[in-house]
C-alpha cells in the first residue's frame, strides 16, 4: 500500500514529518521541513499507486522464476546439450513465466 509518508518523501526524501493514520489532514511538519500542499501529495499519492500497479507484472514474475542456482544449472545442461538457443529448458520455463505474467 502507498502511504501519505511514502508520496512526501518520494517529493522530498529529506523531509521530516509525523502523518497520523496516514491522513493527509493529520500531517506534522518537523524541523523546518518545508511544508508540501495537500493537493501535490495526494497526486504523488496517486502516481506511485499508479506505477505500483502498472508493475504487477514484475512482482508476479519475480516470484515465479526459479532460483537464480537452479536457473544457472538449466543454462548448463542447455549449453551442454548444445540447447543454448529456445529448444533449451532455461529457455522453455523463462517463456513459460513470462506468458503466464505478461506485460501490461
Amino acid at each position: 500500500m502507498i502511504t501519505i509518508l511514502d508520496a512526501i518523501l518520494a517529493i522530498n526524501p529529506n523531509a521530516q514529518v509525523r502523518v497520523g493514520g496516514n491522513d493527509v489532514n493529520d500531517i506534522v511538519w518537523l524541523n523546518e521541513t518545508t511544508v508540501i500542499s495537500k493537493t501535490n501529495i495526494e497526486s504523488k499519492v496517486t502516481e506511485l499507486k499508479t506505477a505500483y500497479d502498472n508493475n504487477k507484472y514484475q512482482r508476479d514474475r519475480a516470484v515465479a522464476y526459479a532460483e537464480i542456482k537452479e536457473q544457472l544449472d538449466l543454462l548448463y545442461h542447455d549449453m551442454a546439450a548444445d540447447k543454448g538457443d529456445k529448444t533449451g529448458e532455461w529457455f522453455k520455463a523463462v517463456k513459460k513465466v513470462k506468458d503466464d505474467n505478461p506485460k501490461g
